[in-house]
Formats: C-alpha cells, sequence, structure tokens
C-alpha cells in the first residue's frame, strides 16, 4: 500500500459530529485482503465505508451496485469495507459468506462477522447500513437502506478536501486482493428452462452469460452474452447483461424472456438466432414516485429475479421492491400486479398484499405459485388476483421441518417447480434441500437433501433437473416415490431483541439531509412513517401511516416481546435557489426490530435512516476539535 501524504490546497472546515469508530473484529476473519488480517489502524489516513450487508437481502445487493461507481472514482482515498452480518444460520457458514462475495463480483475486502460482533459495536439495526470513518478514524455519517451513496460521494470530496488541508489523508493503493478465478463450465447459475428440443438453459449469473446445455445437462452447445456486465442488444457475441436470473418460454416457443436482474430489464432471446433484444425497462432501477405503469421501454423496474407466463400475460418476481408485475406481449406494457412495497407477508387482494423479496414463480392452469425468500415462504396467486400462502409464517421464522403446512418450515427459498401431480417442488436455498408441498394433503416433505444452494429446478421427462448454484451445475434426479426423513430444525433470526420499557416509548427516525440538500416539499410532505408489529397486539397505540418521522408508541406489557416494523422515506434535493430543476433523491428503508419488554429499558428507540443520533452519542466531538480528542 503507497502511504504517500496528500498535500492539497487548504479548505475550509465545517464542523461535523463525529465519534469514535470502534475496532472491526469478526470470527469469519477478512476476505479479498490476499490472506492478510486487518484492523481499523491499518486503514488510518484513508476514507473508510462500512456496507453492513448480508447475502440473502436484495437492498443490499442493489447497495454493492451503487458503490461500483464511488470505488472507482476515489480507489486512491477511499477504502470500501464490507462487513458480512447474517440473518439466516446458513449466512453464518464462512464457505457461503466466500462463495457470495464472489457471485455478487464484491470487488473491496470483506469482514466475515458470523456473530454480529462489529453489527453491535456501531449499533446496526437494518440491512443495508453504510457508515463513513474519516482519516482520523472518526464515524462522521451513516445511513441505513438504499439511494445514499451520492450523499456520501458528497461527503467524500470534503473529508479529501479537509483532512488533505491537515496533512491526515492517505493516498494509494487498496487492500484488495482478486481471489483466482475457478475453471469451471458455469459460475452460480441462477435459473434454467427445458427448451423445446430438449436441452437446457442456463442462466449463467456471475459470468453474466446465457448458457445452453446439451441434454445430459452438462456439455455446452452454445454461450449468449459478452461475458462482461453491460447492458446491449444484439447477436450472441455482442448482447450483454448483467446478472441475468430467470428464465421463460413465450407461447410462440421460439423466444424466451430473460429476467435481467441487475439491469432491472427484461430482455428477449430468439432462440434460432440468438440475438437479444429488450422486452421492458430502462436500465434504472425503481424508486417510490416512478410509474408503476406504461409503456414497457420507458417504466423502470426493479430487480426482476423469476418470470413465467401465467393468463397470458409474464409475471415477474419483482424482488426489489417487494411486488409482483406483468408484461403484456401484445400491448408492450407493464404494471404492477400485486403487492405494496412493504416488506412481510400478508395475503388478500393483490393490492394489499405484502411480499418479502419473491425470487421463484411456477404457473399452472389456476395458480401461479411463487417463493417469497425472505420470509421463507411459499405463496400463490389465484386467477382473480388475490395472494395466499400455502408455507411460511414472517420474515423472522425460518428452519428445516416438514409436516403439517401450518408448522413447516423453510430456509430461504429461491425456487418452485410444478410438478405432474399437482404438488409444488421448492428449491429451498438455504437448506440445501429439495422440498414437496402438496396441496391435496397439506403436507410438506423433503425430496432430496445435500444439494448446495438449490435456487431452481425443472422437470426432464421422469428426472428433475436441479440448479444447484453453489456447486457451479445441474444435478440430474429421479424423482423419489418416498420422501427423505430429516430431523426438525426452527430457527429465528440471529439478531438479539432489544430491550424497551413497557408502555410509552418514543420511535425517532433520524434523518438529516445531505450538505447542500434540504428536504423536498415542493409537493407536500417529503417523509413519511408507517408502523405495525407482529405479533399486532404489541402495539396498543402508534400504528399506521404518518408523515412525522418521530411517533410516541404505546406497548402492551402482557404481550412481552415482539417484533417492531417500521418503514421510512424522506426526499431531500439539491439546495440551489438557482436551478429550477434540482436533482432530487428519496432515501427509504425498512427495519425489523425484534423488542423484548423489560421494566427499567430505555424508553427511546432511534432508528438512523441518515446522519448521527445526537442523543445517543454524548462523547461526540467536531472535526473542529483537535486531532485526537473524543
Amino acid at each position: 500500500m503507497n502511504d504517500a501524504v496528500s498535500t492539497s490546497a487548504p479548505a475550509p472546515v465545517r464542523r461535523r459530529a463525529r465519534v469514535r469508530a470502534p475496532e472491526l473484529t469478526g470470527k469469519g476473519g477478512w476476505l479479498n485482503t490476499g490472506g492478510k488480517q486487518y484492523a481499523l489502524a491499518d486503514l488510518r489516513g484513508r476514507i473508510v465505508v462500512l456496507d453492513f450487508w448480508t447475502f440473502c437481502c436484495v437492498n443490499c445487493l442493489h447497495v454493492l451496485d451503487e458503490l461500483r461507481e464511488l470505488e472507482e472514482r476515489h480507489r486512491d482515498t477511499v477504502v470500501v469495507v464490507g462487513v458480512h452480518s447474517p440473518k439466516f444460520v446458513h449466512e453464518a457458514d464462512h464457505r457461503a459468506v466466500v462463495d457470495a462475495v464472489e457471485r455478487y463480483g464484491v470487488e473491496h475486502p470483506v469482514l466475515d462477522d458470523p456473530e454480529l460482533t462489529t453489527w453491535k459495536q456501531y449499533a446496526v439495526r437494518a440491512w443495508p447500513t453504510l457508515v463513513v470513518i474519516d482519516p482520523e478514524g472518526y464515524v462522521v455519517a451513516q445511513h441505513a437502506g438504499e439511494g445514499h451513496v451520492h450523499a456520501i460521494e458528497r461527503l467524500v470530496a470534503e473529508l479529501e478536501a479537509e483532512h488533505g488541508a491537515r496533512g491526515t489523508l492517505r493516498r494509494g493503493d487498496g487492500p484488495y486482493v482478486p481471489p483466482e478465478p475457478e475453471p469451471t463450465v458455469l459460475r452460480f447459475p441462477g435459473k434454467a428452462l427445458l427448451l423445446p428440443g430438449g436441452t437446457f438453459l442456463v442462466s449463467d449469473t456471475t459470468r453474466h452469460q446465457l448458457v445452453e446445455l446439451a441434454e445430459d445437462a452438462e456439455t455446452v452447445v452454445r454461450r449468449i452474452g459478452t461475458g462482461a456486465r453491460g447492458f446491449a442488444d444484439g447477436g450472441p457475441g455482442e448482447a450483454s447483461f448483467n446478472e441475468p436470473q430467470g428464465l421463460a418460454l413465450l407461447g410462440d416457443g421460439t423466444s424466451v424472456v430473460v429476467a435481467d436482474t441487475v439491469n432491472h430489464a427484461l430482455r428477449r432471446l430468439d432462440l434460432a438466432s440468438g440475438r437479444v433484444t429488450t422486452l421492458a425497462g430502462t436500465g434504472r432501477q425503481w424508486w417510490q414516485g416512478s410509474p408503476t405503469a406504461g409503456p414497457a421501454r420507458e417504466v423502470d423496474l426493479s430487480s426482476p429475479w423469476d418470470v413465467a407466463v401465467f393468463g397470458g400475460r409474464v409475471w415477474i418476481a419483482m424482488a426489489g421492491v417487494h411486488q409482483l408485475w406483468t408484461y403484456d406481449p401484445d400491448a408492450r406494457t407493464v404494471a404492477v400486479a400485486a403487492g405494496t412495497t412493504n416488506e412481510g407477508l400478508v395475503d388478500g387482494p393483490g393490492a394489499e398484499a405484502w411480499f418479502a423479496q419473491p425470487s421463484g414463480l411456477a404457473a399452472t392452469a389456476d395458480r401461479l405459485w411463487l417463493a417469497d425468500s425472505e420470509t421463507s415462504a411459499l405463496r400463490w396467486v389465484d386467477p382473480d388476483g388475490h395472494v395466499h400462502t400455502a408455507v411460511g409464517t414472517g420474515l423472522f421464522d425460518f428452519g428445516h421441518r416438514d409436516g403439517a403446512a401450518g408448522q413447516a418450515l423453510f430456509q430461504h427459498p429461491l425456487g418452485v417447480t410444478a410438478l405432474p401431480d399437482g404438488s409444488v417442488a421448492v428449491a429451498d436455498t438455504y437448506n440445501h434441500a429439495l422440498r414437496r408441498y402438496d396441496p391435496s394433503t397439506g403436507e410438506v416433505t423433503t425430496l432430496a437433501t445435500d444439494l448446495r444452494e438449490p435456487s431452481d429446478a425443472v422437470l426432464a421427462g421422469d428426472d428433475i433437473v436441479v440448479v444447484e448454484s453453489a456447486r457451479h451445475r445441474l444435478t440430474r434426479l429421479r424423482l423419489p416415490e418416498e420422501s427423505v426423513r430429516v430431523e426438525a430444525v426452527a430457527h429465528r433470526t440471529r439478531r438479539a431483541a432489544t430491550e424497551v420499557a413497557p408502555g410509552r416509548l418514543r420511535l425517532d427516525v433520524v434523518f438529516q439531509a445531505p450538505a447542500g440538500q434540504k428536504l423536498d416539499t415542493r409537493y407536500g410532505p417529503s417523509t413519511r412513517l408507517l408502523v405495525s408489529a407482529t405479533p399486532p397486539g404489541l402495539l396498543l397505540g402508534g400504528a399506521g401511516a404518518g408523515t412525522d418521522l418521530s411517533r410516541e408508541l404505546e406497548l402492551d406489557p402482557a404481550v412481552g416481546e415482539g417484533v417492531l416494523h417500521v418503514s421510512a422515506m424522506a426526499a431531500s434535493c439539491d439546495d440551489d435557489p438557482a436551478n429550477e430543476y434540482p436533482a432530487c433523491h428519496v432515501h427509504q428503508q425498512d427495519w425489523g426490530v425484534p423488542v423484548r419488554l423489560a421494566e427499567g429499558a430505555t424508553d427511546r428507540l432511534p432508528l438512523v435512516l441518515a446522519g448521527l443520533d445526537a442523543e445517543a452519542d454524548s462523547g461526540t466531538t467536531t472535526d473542529a476539535d483537535p486531532p485526537g480528542r473524543g
């Protein structure tokens, strides 16, 4: 690492609250550093951005993509450190973290923190959360959710100028060391499709390609796409994708619709020529306030993860906004079909239903089945658009348990496949298993175990071909006549509950508009707060929607514990009176906060959307203070 001291011209110092950054500790150690273990002191002189993430979380994946340009533009001053903080039990497996870092193209050091040690030290409450540490080792900003990188980049520019003037900024190469590439035919494949001629089309997600395999599910027939991240139409050697996932055969049988996930687009593959065109999406990610219907090429999408043809339309598992959308191939339009964008498990009419990262779809004549991954649930949509849950209870309960659907458990399933007898197979991804749900009996069984992160499956005659994503292959299994017996295991989310006082609890969502911006009140209130609870009886008062980011809640002492669901949004715009059309930004985050009621515990719950919680940081200094204080 080059530690030459920067000698930028002096810049005016803006007073900024900051607190000493805790040490970076994780039992799993460091990845992407060539084997070197780092302490925070080793990064002194750099601007450090901590990205608290977990690989199941689509919002975390969005932030990984947002950070790429920041990392490239400020490569000699900024070090991004991913702090992997697991939600699911499988995510605490070090090998799974290693896989995820490669799978999603993470090109910065990652600290594997399976016991959430650093998460707790930084008082993080949500995935994703970004924390900015200045070159002297002080926390100067915290942001929860997506869409904050524009504000962080502005802060980075300020810190570069200020610490360049002080002589405390060190420029040079960062600590990232890329891993050695592995020579496999596929690399973390996502979904598969049986083509009319008996071959298989596979989304080779990490290599940004589609691969056609022969009937043996091993031999490569052809590759479609350049193999580099991109968004370009054209022939098989010219087109480019960005982590493609879902595949569905269109009605004419001659073309396939592709969920091009990180491009936020639907693409069309002509099977005869291999030519790729764009059906829907702009390449930009959908944000609150964007259109939810209209001409397909003019409407933004958000991480489409799977597709299926049902009722004459292409249904889209829009994982990025927890919704189902549809694409009409005749009208060439898209529209929201179900989901409110709130994250959770709520059944009912499509407009009122809640999902949590729908990631797998399968259509039959009268049902659209879906794997709702973050609620570890199997759900379905009827022809009238009503949403039902077959298996699953919510965001925080998961495991591997067979039996009656009401008590059966999955762990973050990503795929679902309709079987000939009316039952469905579920790619139970984090349990490394293929499961089966039979609607006629209401029973869940296990078909196969010892798979490695299965993400999809397709029928091929009497066999079922499973996408073993973390083994980089398709695996052919004979559909078993008897189920596999497994030991039942139940889990809850790994986060410890926050102790709060029974009765009145003040909820404060902390939001400070980034430097050079102000709240956007041109069209009414610029903030929104939605609060609910599981179980609902936990909240005697304070549930519902409003525009104030602070609210008095009333917690029922008789309930004892539960989860507070908090969704907050704030809109800010550039504060420049001379600019008639200022750039505006939406800051949004959903929290699920496990709480336990205890006498004498805190009566205030702060959740940081952007900024620092001044009330919690009694040791706060400002960066106009002499170095070393705090």
